[in-house]
């Protein structure tokens, strides 16, 4: 296990392209912690700097306190497992988890007992004998990671391991990567663009953009306080909802409806005046009356369901509401892809009980939980209340 440590990493390529900002980075000994952002954003850039696949060009790594920056990848005793299984389809699966340990000329008794072990713990028993060509994807899989087990190493670096496989196995494979990691305790740094995986696999997620780091923080801390319009957007599944809203003394106006500013909001806001972005999750809207309701302090208001996405316990009801004036639309930043703008109308999504009898086409009440408001600054992007610096 390690503790990894970037001190002030960055990578700037020969044609002045910056792949990474400044980056001040601290993993901690035994977590599994997640890299998470779109395609370009700088996540893989950054794992390949710490396993020393690339050099950074500035700023140093320590692990457990040792420098490590320009040293070789051998001699940083870190396992990568890449998108691409990279196993050798002439071998079996024995020889291929074997591979690295024979390089290393350990002894015969040493690699069988290591070889041995890491099957019992990916459930590869069976298969020892087969060659790649007679496995699935997620066995396949399964065989990368054990060639990795074996080594032994310091930390685990992965690189979109699971991008190769369908729906299911990603889902089974989650869960094998989780109870595997917490069984070894050992440091794995892991690469996603993937929000649901990141929520389910990571005890502590960066979400990068544009090779910045927008927030450091537990999945909790990322869904319930995101930093700004960016993570807000990025994590959650459906999106989160943003529309225009105005503080007017003591209320807030939305497009559908206004509500009284609930204490919580009024801290944040402060002595803010005038148009903001509002953000509210799609499970934060109810049927008024319904038992999901809960404590919602926001008036009903109507809406027409353009379309309902019907998912067996819940479904996804999408509505249009007018966008409000001209001023308000600008508040919106289009580039952060927001909710999208048709007509001057804003298309939102609703996650409700499937009990709810929603349908395609129906005027349909609906209400929201005002506490779970998130409010933004339209100049900035940063969530009022939030820390001025990324939280970790």
């Amino acid at each position: 296990m390690a503790e990894i440590v970037l001190d002030g990493i960055s990578k700037r390529y020969a044609d002045g392209t910056e792949a990474l900002a400044r980056t001040d980075l601290t993993i901690h000994d035994g977590e599994f912690f997640i890299l998470v952002g779109p395609s370009g954003c700088g996540k893989s850039t950054l794992l390949n700097i710490i396993v020393g696949l690339e050099q950074p060009s500035g700023g140093d790594i320590r692990v457990d306190g040792e420098p490590v920056t320009g040293r070789d990848p051998r001699h940083r005793n870190m396992a990568m497992v890449f998108q691409s299984y990279a196993i050798y389809p002439h071998m079996t699966v024995r020889e291929n988890i074997a591979f690295p340990l024979k390089l290393a000329k350990l002894p015969r008794n040493e690699i069988d007992s290591r070889v041995r072990q890491a099957a019992d713990m990916l459930e590869l028993d069976a298969l020892l004998e087969r060659k790649p060509a007679e496995l699935s994807g997620g066995q396949r899989q399964r065989v990368a990671m054990g060639r990795a087990i074996v080594r032994k190493p310091v930390a685990f670096l992965l690189d979109e391991p699971l991008s190769n496989l369908d729906a299911k196995l990603r889902v089974q494979m989650r869960s094998v990567l989780s109870r595997l990691q917490k069984r070894l305790g050992t440091t794995t740094v892991y690469v996603t663009h993937d929000q649901t995986e990141a929520m389910t696999l990571g005890q502590r997620i960066a979400v990068l953009r544009g090779g910045r780091i927008q927030q450091v923080g537990t999945p909790y801390a990322l869904y319930r306080q995101p930093a700004n319009l960016f993570v807000a957007g990025f994590v959650g599944s459906p999106a989160m909802n943003f529309l225009p809203a105005e503080v007017r003394g003591d209320r807030l106006v939305l497009p559908m409806t206004e509500i009284a500013l609930p204490s919580g909001l009024r801290t944040q806001i402060g002595g803010h005046t005038g148009t903001l972005i509002a953000g509210i999750r799609p499970e934060h809207f109810a049927v008024p009356g319904s038992p999901e309701e809960g404590g919602s302090l926001s008036s009903g208001f109507e809406v027409k369901v353009e379309m309902v996405e019907w998912l067996g316990s819940d479904l996804y009801a999408h509505f249009d509401i007018a966008a409000g004036n001209a001023a308000q639309l600008q508040a919106l930043p289009r580039e952060l892809d927001l909710s999208p703008v048709r007509e001057g109308c804003l298309r939102l999504v609703a996650r409700l009980e499937a009990s709810a009898g929603v349908s395609t086409g129906a005027t349909q009440p609906l209400c929201f939980d005002a506490n779970r408001i998130c409010l933004f600054d339209p100049q900035t992007g940063r969530r009022l209340g939030a820390s001025a610096q990324v939280c970790e």
